[in-house]
């Protein structure tokens, strides 16, 4: 089977690169961040496997997820979601 899990390094670094301070590893960006690499990584397998229903359910929840941390940065900080979009390259 396939190993679609995230390795540390690969976390680590995201977090790095998201986070607001040294010791930052759950605000809002971090969690977007994360979970969009995550679906990235599904959406690569599923098309190999299109008929893993049970990623892809969970391809849907981590995308309802992202929305709902999406929706929630942007009510509290439009910059910071404004700069997110950009980085990720989401909403072209």
């Amino acid at each position: 089977p396939r190993n679609m899990t995230m390795t540390r390094t690969a976390t680590a670094d995201i977090v790095a690169k998201y986070r607001r301070h040294a010791k930052d590893t759950g605000n809002s960006s971090v969690q977007i961040a994360l979970i969009t690499d995550r679906i990235k990584s599904i959406s690569e397998h599923l098309k190999g496997a299109k008929k893993d229903y049970t990623s892809q359910r969970g391809l849907l929840k981590l995308v309802g997820q992202r929305r709902r941390l999406l929706g929630y940065v942007k009510r509290t900080d439009l910059p910071e979601y404004n700069k997110l979009l950009k980085q990720l390259e989401l909403r072209k």
